[in-house]
């Protein structure tokens, strides 16, 4: 973004009212109900395993693929990668997109391919490189994704534009320009293909790229990413992973990332790579490693406040675990959720969208993460990854509320909910807990009763119990906080003490900092350092009461609040 257009954009946010959520959270933080609070007990049986817990939200994505290289995306892909080294992944889309590099609202471009006047191949990994050089530097890996078109090579009519003009408040359609067609030539396609497949491997070695995911475009279900019929992708596909096998025999290959479960494209899409003749190969079959699909939830505004989808967000789910269930030859494949939000725009404005700033952000990650895992063991399904379209715009107005990790480069409450999943163990532990919402009644309509108060108990690798706490409610609304006791039975040792990290209205909330200074737009050295600070969690001491093999910890969690309790001992 050019500085005249930053310029422009941030005196036109200066001059609107302020989001409905950033002008009542202060008042949440007064008006809560401390007089008032409602019970809960939660059991933790430390000596019973329930299964596994595995680390699925170590995936992130991006539209603007750019923005990994610029000041803040290089520092928040620090924070992405510290949260599990070299086993976080990124997936961005534009990383074939014709243009000079320069990132825009929902695009991005490296002009890895164009050509010459005698019509050959010209391949330039310059921007590529730099933007996979930043993900690995951080601790981060590419979720590869294969796409968009480049202008040399799209089939698109004559005067298509190719770049589109979008912009917040656009119609969406827009975005659906001369990038969005299939290539003109599937072998010159294919070779492009195999050729930054070589690269890659030539510059990072081959044992790197076989770390990676390797997947084709995104959402080709619909018509603002893909102009063409279902069987021109399946095309596009089969010869896109014919060329990175024939590069790389034992790169990890998937698909196919359609929006939501993907309906009779899913249908179709499935029953090609299974038992389709394949297009570039002639055989029968695609290689498939995993399959993808991309769940949303649907927020409103009702009544002057924000009320979450999160009901349409399982719903998503469940219906793209049944699409990978219904061939029997696939159903034990790993699943990742290519894309797993609240709603599906992080770019996109609107009141219904003024949850993003806050703790009604990170509250619902807790809760929707938690309902996730939760689905994915009763439907025994193979999950790997559920992958939050969420990191940052840059040079953009303070918490100007694009669904994002951070703001000019000071992390938002929902990363450090991201930090506590980090610190969870992956053998759960059997738990009572009467005030979690069952996840049929969450699924069928959402939490706008009482509130949901849940929990999940772990034992980390080291042998420790880490217990994830959380008080989520749809409805964007003061409530009483919940005085939660906590029961942990069958320790191996008693434990001396407890370590507490908060993420609520009053701890680890950067937004709350922002707004007592008054939410300047342009904070200066010292109110920067303030808001990195307000924005941390701090770990605190609480006392546990003991008795033999059985100890007890009590917690106040407001509304929209998440804790993370870890016990001293095993």
């Amino acid at each position: 973004m050019t500085i005249s257009r930053a310029i422009a954009a941030m005196a036109a946010f200066m001059t609107l009212p302020l989001p409905v959520h950033a002008q009542t959270a202060a008042g949440k933080a007064g008006t809560a109900l401390t007089d008032t609070a409602r019970d809960v007990t939660v059991t933790v049986d430390t000596a019973r395993a329930e299964g596994k817990l595995p680390p699925v939200w170590r995936f992130f994505g991006a539209d603007e693929p750019n923005y990994a290289t610029m000041k803040d995306g290089r520092k928040l892909l620090v924070e992405l990668g510290k949260l599990k080294s070299g086993q976080v992944y990124f997936r961005a889309h534009n990383l074939l997109s014709s243009g000079d590099g320069t990132p825009a609202f929902k695009w991005g471009s490296t002009n890895a391919y164009s050509e010459g006047k005698d019509g050959k191949p010209v391949y330039d990994w310059t921007v590529v490189d730099g933007i996979i050089d930043a993900y690995l530097a951080r601790g981060v890996r590419p979720y590869l994704q294969i796409g968009f078109m480049p202008e040399a090579l799209s089939s698109a009519p004559k005067g298509t534009p190719y770049q589109h003009s979008w912009r917040p408040g656009f119609d969406y359609k827009l975005i659906a320009t001369g990038w969005t067609y299939p290539p003109k030539d599937y072998e010159k396609w294919a070779e492009l293909v195999r050729q930054w497949t070589l690269h890659n491997i030539e510059r990072y070695g081959k044992a790197e790229v076989e770390s990676w995911y390797f997947e084709v475009w995104n959402e080709p279900n619909s018509n603002f990413y893909w102009s063409a019929s279902p069987e021109e992708f399946y095309k596009l596909h089969d010869y896109a992973v014919a060329a990175i096998r024939k590069a790389l025999p034992s790169a990890r290959v998937g698909g196919p990332d359609v929006a939501g479960p993907g309906g009779t494209f899913m249908d179709g899409f499935l029953k090609h790579v299974s038992s389709g003749k394949n297009y570039a190969t002639g055989e029968t079959g695609t290689p498939t490693d995993f399959l993808s699909f991309h769940a949303k939830g649907k927020p409103s505004f009702v009544d002057g406040h924000v009320r979450m989808g999160i009901a349409t967000h399982l719903r998503e789910t469940d219906g793209g675990f049944t699409k990978v269930l219904s061939i029997p030859a696939l159903a034990g494949k790993p699943v990742v959720i290519g894309e797993s939000d609240p709603e599906g725009c992080a770019a996109c404005p609107g009141p219904q969208n003024d949850y993003r700033n806050g703790t009604m952000y990170s509250s619902y990650t807790a809760a929707s993460f938690a309902r996730i895992w939760e689905l994915a063991q009763k439907r025994k399904v193979n999950l790997e990854g559920v992958l939050s379209w969420s990191f940052e715009f840059e040079d953009q107005p303070w918490f100007a509320g694009y669904r994002q990790l951070s703001t000019n480069g000071v992390d938002l409450p929902v990363l450090n909910v991201f930090r506590m999943f980090a610190q969870l163990g992956e053998t759960k532990l059997a738990t009572v807990n009467a005030a979690q919402i069952p996840l049929e009644a969450v699924m069928a309509q959402g939490v706008q009763g009482n509130a949901d108060i849940g929990s999940i108990a772990t034992r980390t690798a080291e042998g420790k119990v880490a217990l994830l706490l959380w008080h989520y409610h749809d409805d964007d609304v003061a409530g009483p906080d919940a005085q939660v006791t906590v029961n942990f039975k069958g320790l191996k040792v008693a434990p001396a003490g407890a370590s507490l990290w908060r993420v609520d209205r009053d701890h680890a909330n950067a937004f709350a900092a922002w707004q007592k200074m008054g939410s300047p737009q342009s904070p200066d050295q010292n109110q920067y350092a303030q808001l990195e600070a307000a924005s941390r969690m701090q770990a605190e001491r609480i006392a546990v009461s003991a008795s033999g093999k059985d100890a007890r910890v009590s917690l106040r969690l407001p509304r929209q609040g998440v804790a993370l309790v870890m016990l001293d001992a095993q």
